[in-house]
Protein backbone atom coordinates (compact mmCIF):
# COMPACT_ATOMS: atom_id res chain seq x y z
CA UNK A 1 0.00 0.00 0.00
CA UNK A 2 1.55 3.27 -1.13
CA UNK A 3 0.82 6.29 1.04
CA UNK A 4 1.12 9.75 -0.53
CA UNK A 5 2.01 12.53 1.90
CA UNK A 6 1.24 16.03 0.63
CA UNK A 7 3.26 18.97 1.93
CA UNK A 8 2.22 22.46 0.82
CA UNK A 9 5.06 24.96 1.13
CA UNK A 10 5.52 28.70 0.85
CA UNK A 11 8.65 30.35 2.22
CA UNK A 12 9.11 27.33 4.50
CA UNK A 13 12.90 27.15 4.67
CA UNK A 14 13.01 27.43 8.48
CA UNK A 15 10.86 24.36 9.21
CA UNK A 16 10.81 22.19 6.08
CA UNK A 17 13.85 20.09 7.00
CA UNK A 18 12.07 18.86 10.14
CA UNK A 19 9.11 17.82 8.00
CA UNK A 20 11.15 15.95 5.40
CA UNK A 21 13.46 14.34 7.95
CA UNK A 22 10.46 12.95 9.79
CA UNK A 23 9.14 11.38 6.57
CA UNK A 24 12.52 9.83 5.78
CA UNK A 25 12.76 8.45 9.33
CA UNK A 26 9.55 6.43 9.02
CA UNK A 27 9.86 2.66 9.38
CA UNK A 28 7.21 2.31 6.67
CA UNK A 29 8.98 2.87 3.37
CA UNK A 30 6.23 2.86 0.73
CA UNK A 31 5.70 6.61 1.10
CA UNK A 32 5.47 9.10 -1.73
CA UNK A 33 6.36 12.68 -0.75
CA UNK A 34 4.43 15.30 -2.73
CA UNK A 35 5.73 18.87 -2.40
CA UNK A 36 3.45 21.62 -3.70
CA UNK A 37 5.26 24.95 -3.47
CA UNK A 38 3.55 28.28 -4.01
CA UNK A 39 6.52 29.90 -5.77
CA UNK A 40 8.55 30.54 -2.62
CA UNK A 41 10.92 33.47 -2.55
CA UNK A 42 13.29 32.05 0.06
CA UNK A 43 15.39 28.88 0.08
CA UNK A 44 12.47 26.44 0.23
CA UNK A 45 13.07 24.95 -3.21
CA UNK A 46 16.82 24.67 -2.53
CA UNK A 47 15.89 22.38 0.38
CA UNK A 48 13.52 20.38 -1.84
CA UNK A 49 16.30 19.87 -4.41
CA UNK A 50 18.70 18.93 -1.60
CA UNK A 51 16.34 16.28 -0.23
CA UNK A 52 15.02 14.89 -3.51
CA UNK A 53 17.89 12.37 -3.96
CA UNK A 54 17.38 11.11 -0.40
CA UNK A 55 13.89 9.96 -1.36
CA UNK A 56 15.31 7.80 -4.17
CA UNK A 57 12.53 8.50 -6.65
CA UNK A 58 9.77 8.73 -4.03
CA UNK A 59 9.44 12.53 -4.19
CA UNK A 60 7.44 14.59 -6.67
CA UNK A 61 7.21 18.36 -6.61
CA UNK A 62 5.83 21.43 -8.32
CA UNK A 63 6.53 25.13 -7.70
CA UNK A 64 4.10 27.73 -9.03
CA UNK A 65 1.70 30.38 -7.68
CA UNK A 66 -1.47 29.06 -6.08
CA UNK A 67 -4.67 30.33 -4.45
CA UNK A 68 -3.73 29.27 -0.92
CA UNK A 69 -3.07 26.12 1.05
CA UNK A 70 -6.21 24.20 0.01
CA UNK A 71 -5.60 24.95 -3.65
CA UNK A 72 -2.07 23.60 -3.13
CA UNK A 73 -3.44 20.48 -1.43
CA UNK A 74 -5.82 19.92 -4.36
CA UNK A 75 -2.85 20.07 -6.73
CA UNK A 76 -1.10 17.52 -4.53
CA UNK A 77 -4.12 15.21 -4.61
CA UNK A 78 -4.04 15.29 -8.43
CA UNK A 79 -0.30 14.51 -8.41
CA UNK A 80 -0.53 11.69 -5.88
CA UNK A 81 -0.27 8.07 -7.01
CA UNK A 82 -0.74 6.42 -3.60
CA UNK A 83 -3.60 4.22 -2.44
CA UNK A 84 -3.91 6.48 0.62
CA UNK A 85 -3.45 10.25 0.88
CA UNK A 86 -2.57 12.33 3.93
CA UNK A 87 -1.15 15.77 4.65
CA UNK A 88 1.97 16.78 6.56
CA UNK A 89 2.23 20.57 6.66
CA UNK A 90 5.59 22.23 6.10
CA UNK A 91 5.82 23.41 9.71
CA UNK A 92 4.76 20.04 11.18
CA UNK A 93 6.50 16.70 11.60
CA UNK A 94 5.62 13.15 12.63
CA UNK A 95 5.47 12.36 16.32
CA UNK A 96 7.73 9.31 15.94
CA UNK A 97 9.13 6.96 13.30
CA UNK A 98 6.30 4.38 13.47
CA UNK A 99 3.37 6.69 12.69
CA UNK A 100 2.90 5.79 9.03
CA UNK A 101 3.44 2.10 9.70
CA UNK A 102 0.63 2.13 12.27
CA UNK A 103 -1.61 4.03 9.84
CA UNK A 104 -0.95 1.48 7.08
CA UNK A 105 -1.62 -1.42 9.46
CA UNK A 106 -4.93 0.13 10.50
CA UNK A 107 -6.10 0.29 6.88
CA UNK A 108 -5.28 -3.34 6.22
CA UNK A 109 -6.20 -4.90 9.57
CA UNK A 110 -9.41 -2.96 10.21
CA UNK A 111 -10.62 -2.80 6.60
CA UNK A 112 -11.43 0.92 6.71
CA UNK A 113 -11.43 3.82 4.26
CA UNK A 114 -9.92 6.47 6.53
CA UNK A 115 -7.85 6.71 9.70
CA UNK A 116 -7.28 9.56 12.18
CA UNK A 117 -5.68 10.04 15.59
CA UNK A 118 -4.22 12.46 18.12
CA UNK A 119 -2.31 15.70 17.62
CA UNK A 120 0.31 17.60 19.64
CA UNK A 121 0.49 21.41 19.38
CA UNK A 122 3.96 22.80 20.00
CA UNK A 123 5.52 26.24 20.35
CA UNK A 124 6.43 27.56 16.90
CA UNK A 125 9.82 28.64 18.25
CA UNK A 126 10.52 25.62 20.47
CA UNK A 127 9.52 22.21 19.15
CA UNK A 128 10.15 20.61 22.55
CA UNK A 129 7.56 22.86 24.24
CA UNK A 130 4.12 21.23 24.09
CA UNK A 131 1.28 23.77 24.34
CA UNK A 132 -1.81 21.63 23.86
CA UNK A 133 -2.94 18.07 23.19
CA UNK A 134 -5.80 17.15 20.82
CA UNK A 135 -7.13 13.76 21.89
CA UNK A 136 -9.46 12.36 19.28
CA UNK A 137 -12.19 9.75 19.56
CA UNK A 138 -14.09 7.32 17.36
CA UNK A 139 -16.71 8.90 15.12
CA UNK A 140 -20.34 8.22 15.93
CA UNK A 141 -23.23 9.02 13.61
CA UNK A 142 -24.16 12.68 13.93
CA UNK A 143 -21.01 13.63 15.82
CA UNK A 144 -20.00 16.37 13.35
CA UNK A 145 -23.30 18.11 14.08
CA UNK A 146 -22.48 18.28 17.79
CA UNK A 147 -19.02 19.80 17.47
CA UNK A 148 -16.86 16.69 16.93
CA UNK A 149 -14.37 16.33 14.09
CA UNK A 150 -10.95 14.72 13.57
CA UNK A 151 -7.75 16.72 13.66
CA UNK A 152 -7.12 17.26 9.95
CA UNK A 153 -3.32 16.78 10.14
CA UNK A 154 -4.05 13.21 11.31
CA UNK A 155 -6.62 12.45 8.58
CA UNK A 156 -5.58 9.75 6.08
CA UNK A 157 -8.05 8.50 3.49
CA UNK A 158 -8.02 6.19 0.48
CA UNK A 159 -7.47 8.16 -2.72
CA UNK A 160 -10.53 6.69 -4.42
CA UNK A 161 -12.77 8.84 -2.23
CA UNK A 162 -11.33 12.05 -3.66
CA UNK A 163 -12.38 10.76 -7.07
CA UNK A 164 -15.91 10.02 -5.84
CA UNK A 165 -16.56 12.93 -3.48
CA UNK A 166 -14.19 15.61 -4.76
CA UNK A 167 -11.30 17.46 -3.12
CA UNK A 168 -11.15 20.61 -0.95
CA UNK A 169 -13.84 23.19 -1.68
CA UNK A 170 -12.12 26.57 -1.81
CA UNK A 171 -15.39 28.38 -1.00
CA UNK A 172 -14.91 27.50 2.67
CA UNK A 173 -11.53 29.25 2.99
CA UNK A 174 -9.95 28.35 6.35
CA UNK A 175 -12.60 25.66 7.02
CA UNK A 176 -12.21 23.63 3.83
CA UNK A 177 -10.61 20.76 5.78
CA UNK A 178 -13.64 20.53 8.11
CA UNK A 179 -16.04 20.53 5.15
CA UNK A 180 -14.12 17.78 3.37
CA UNK A 181 -14.05 15.51 6.43
CA UNK A 182 -17.75 16.19 7.05
CA UNK A 183 -18.50 15.29 3.44
CA UNK A 184 -16.46 12.08 3.57
CA UNK A 185 -17.30 10.74 7.03
CA UNK A 186 -20.67 12.15 8.09
CA UNK A 187 -22.34 12.49 4.71
CA UNK A 188 -20.47 9.82 2.74
CA UNK A 189 -20.41 7.41 5.71
CA UNK A 190 -17.10 5.85 4.70
CA UNK A 191 -15.74 3.26 7.14
CA UNK A 192 -13.34 4.96 9.51
CA UNK A 193 -11.29 4.26 12.61
CA UNK A 194 -9.60 6.25 15.34
CA UNK A 195 -6.11 5.29 16.50
CA UNK A 196 -5.41 6.37 20.06
CA UNK A 197 -1.86 7.47 19.34
CA UNK A 198 -0.13 10.71 18.43
CA UNK A 199 0.42 11.25 14.71
CA UNK A 200 1.87 14.75 14.32
CA UNK A 201 3.56 17.57 16.18
CA UNK A 202 2.07 20.79 14.84
CA UNK A 203 3.49 24.26 15.37
CA UNK A 204 0.88 26.71 16.63
CA UNK A 205 -0.14 29.57 14.38
CA UNK A 206 -1.94 27.74 11.56
CA UNK A 207 -4.16 29.42 9.00
CA UNK A 208 -7.41 28.89 10.91
CA UNK A 209 -6.15 30.15 14.29
CA UNK A 210 -3.61 32.87 13.56
CA UNK A 211 -6.10 35.75 13.92
CA UNK A 212 -9.46 36.51 15.54
CA UNK A 213 -10.81 37.29 12.07
CA UNK A 214 -9.86 33.82 10.81
CA UNK A 215 -11.42 32.15 13.87
CA UNK A 216 -14.71 34.00 13.32
CA UNK A 217 -14.64 33.33 9.56
CA UNK A 218 -13.80 29.68 10.17
CA UNK A 219 -16.74 29.13 12.52
CA UNK A 220 -19.16 30.86 10.15
CA UNK A 221 -17.95 28.64 7.32
CA UNK A 222 -18.28 25.52 9.46
CA UNK A 223 -21.96 26.30 10.08
CA UNK A 224 -22.42 26.95 6.36
CA UNK A 225 -20.65 23.69 5.48
CA UNK A 226 -23.00 21.73 7.73
CA UNK A 227 -26.08 23.27 6.14
CA UNK A 228 -24.70 23.02 2.58
CA UNK A 229 -24.22 19.28 3.08
CA UNK A 230 -27.84 18.83 4.06
CA UNK A 231 -27.50 18.78 7.85
CA UNK A 232 -28.78 20.93 10.67
CA UNK A 233 -26.38 21.77 13.52
CA UNK A 234 -27.56 21.21 17.07
CA UNK A 235 -28.45 24.19 19.25
CA UNK A 236 -25.48 26.08 20.64
CA UNK A 237 -23.26 24.27 18.14
CA UNK A 238 -20.29 26.64 18.41
CA UNK A 239 -20.29 26.40 22.20
CA UNK A 240 -20.37 22.59 22.00
CA UNK A 241 -17.52 22.71 19.52
CA UNK A 242 -15.30 25.03 21.53
CA UNK A 243 -15.85 23.56 25.02
CA UNK A 244 -13.95 20.27 24.34
CA UNK A 245 -11.00 22.24 22.93
CA UNK A 246 -10.95 24.55 25.96
CA UNK A 247 -11.22 21.50 28.25
CA UNK A 248 -8.28 19.81 26.51
CA UNK A 249 -6.17 22.94 26.97
CA UNK A 250 -7.14 23.20 30.65
CA UNK A 251 -6.40 19.52 31.32
CA UNK A 252 -3.00 19.83 29.71
CA UNK A 253 -2.12 22.90 31.77
CA UNK A 254 -3.21 21.15 34.99
CA UNK A 255 -1.23 18.01 34.14
CA UNK A 256 1.81 20.14 33.36
CA UNK A 257 1.60 21.92 36.71
CA UNK A 258 1.13 18.66 38.63
CA UNK A 259 4.16 16.99 37.02
CA UNK A 260 6.62 19.86 37.42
Amino acid sequence: MKISVITATYNSEITLRDTLDSILAQTYQDIESIIVDGASKDGTMDIVHEYEPKFQGRMRWISEPDKGIYDAMNKGIKMASGNVIGVLNSDDFYHDERVVEDIANAFTQKNVECVYGNLVFIDENDKNNTLRIWKGSQHECGAFLSGWHPAHPTFYVKSIWFERFGAFNLQYAVSADFELMLRFIEKGQIRNTYLDRYFVKMRMGGESTKSIHNIITGNKNILRAIRDNGFKPVRFYLIRRLIPKAWDMLKFKIDTLLHR
